[in-house]
């Protein structure tokens, strides 16, 4: 059974930082494509930062230079360490694994405020 479980989410004012961790079980991590999106209310679903095993980081032109996609595959974890927060940030984050199979995590709130 995949399960996704993120944390770290909270509320921080505008430039500050915040770091969401998601633990993953279930899967064979280190091979798998793992990644951060985010939805905010009222738009879809959308990529923040994707990262392969061992490989090469993508991120959404908004929050690169802002925001780090790593992981460690001894523990099965995935992380995002965000920094600068700018209310556009505000969403629910959520982690994925996959392709070819894709799961999702619950989602973690993230709020910035002004």
């Amino acid at each position: 059974q995949v399960q996704l479980v993120e944390s770290g989410g909270g509320l921080v004012q505008a430039g500050g930082s915040l770091r969401l961790s998601c633990k993953a079980s279930g899967i064979i991590f280190g091979i798998n494509y793992m990644a951060w999106y985010r939805q905010a209310p009222g738009t879809q679903r959308e990529l923040v930062a994707g990262l392969v095993g061992g490989g090469a980081a993508d991120y959404a032109d908004s929050v690169e230079g802002r925001f780090t996609i790593s992981r460690d595959n001894a523990k099965n974890m995935l992380y995002l360490q965000m920094n600068s927060l700018k209310p556009e940030d505000t969403a629910i984050y959520y982690c994925k694994s996959g392709p070819p199979q894709n799961y999702w995590g619950q989602g973690t709130q993230v709020t910035v405020s002004s």
